[in-house]
């Protein structure tokens, strides 16, 4: 009707130390969409920090005006102890703007994480193997790990690893080769008795981590040794989460020429970025439009990050641990593999 102003419905207002949340009944021809595009000009209005908006339930939306930064403050890695175990359905890596921890599945999953220099990738890769280094020590989990920039993010605990490449040619080649061996041979044999791996010590969680997978799939010279490399990733990230063996990878440039293979990671994190594209490239379009804004983390918050996984609607917002080269070498010291049988 001519001159009517039609109001969305303020359902509930709760106040918070860091944020406030507003639940809004949307009217009637209205999106959650149609919300989230207006979130910079809401956090304008508030004068808030940020804003994000989230689908509640069917004609509902969470508006939190975020007034300060619950993961400014750097957050120390708490170290394991000898008595403590891996659970490998939720490594703890850092928190989440609640305050409670911020876990990933490893075992059946693959995970990527992006994020620009400094962004803060080695502590996600370094929190993930401290929260692995139980089960390193009992022989449940097995870490082969290539760090094709020398081994200067790993090199200081190579005593943690099964297997450490540190190249982009044929030491790469050989640990690549011989997981993809383990994960063929272990479908042969579990094929028909069961859908997800078990580790044991006998047949332990190979967890294969890349620090800078674009220098395997873009930037290796001889095409023979890239399309060998590329075929192994592929063959590994397409099979090899049934049968225990998981693929960990950081990468400083998500486009699609450089890793055409990352829809194949079920966990993606998205840390600090340099262009709004490459938030839509690692977590989506739809990720982005929730508030998964990357490309707007502060350079004075290493560590941050949007989390996305296969099965969950929305991101979230979380912080990883701060590993220190003090941290690395207590891990090396008191968690180091037994020599024990190879992995079948």
């Amino acid at each position: 009707m001519s001159g009517r102003t039609l109001v969305p419905a303020l359902r509930s207002v709760s106040i918070g130390a860091t944020c406030d949340v507003a639940v809004v009944q949307i009217l009637v021809g209205q999106s959650v969409a149609d919300w989230q595009n207006k979130t910079l000009a809401l956090a304008e209005a508030f004068r808030a920090e940020r804003v994000t908006i989230h689908s509640r339930r069917r004609g509902e939306v969470n508006i939190t005006v975020h007034h300060n930064d619950a993961l400014a403050c750097v957050v120390r890695l708490p170290r394991p102890s000898r008595e403590s175990h891996a659970d490998l359905a939720n490594i703890d890596v850092g928190i989440i703007e609640s305050g409670t921890r911020w876990s990933v599945p490893v075992l059946g999953h693959h995970i990527l994480v992006a994020g620009a220099t400094g962004a803060g990738k080695g502590s996600v890769l370094w929190s993930i193997i401290s929260g692995l280094a139980p089960g390193i020590r009992a022989g449940t989990v097995r870490l082969l790990v290539v760090d094709p920039k020398g081994g200067m993010e790993f090199g200081r605990g190579q005593q943690l690893f099964a297997g450490f490449a540190y190249d982009n040619g044929e030491r790469t080649l050989a640990l690549l080769r011989a997981a993809t061996q383990v994960m063929q041979q272990r479908a042969q044999r579990l094929r028909g008795h069961t859908r997800l791996h078990a580790p044991s010590s006998s047949a332990p969680l190979i967890i294969v981590v890349v620090d800078e997978i674009a220098s395997l799939t873009a930037y290796i010279g001889d095409r023979k040794v890239r399309s060998e490399v590329e075929q192994l990733l592929g063959l590994l990230l397409s099979q090899g989460r049934a049968v225990g063996v998981s693929v960990v990878a950081a990468v400083q440039d998500p486009s699609k020429d450089v890793l055409p293979i990352r829809q194949l990671f079920s966990m993606r994190i998205g840390m600090r970025m340099t262009e709004a594209t490459q938030t839509t490239m690692v977590l989506g379009a739809a990720a982005r439009d929730a508030g998964a804004l990357c490309d707007e983390i502060s350079t004075a918050t290493p560590g941050v990050a949007y989390v996305c996984q296969d099965g969950r609607a929305e991101p979230i917002r979380a912080r990883a641990f701060h590993v220190t080269d003090a941290d690395i070498d207590y891990l090396a010291e008191h968690f180091r593999p037994s020599i024990g049988k190879a992995a079948r």
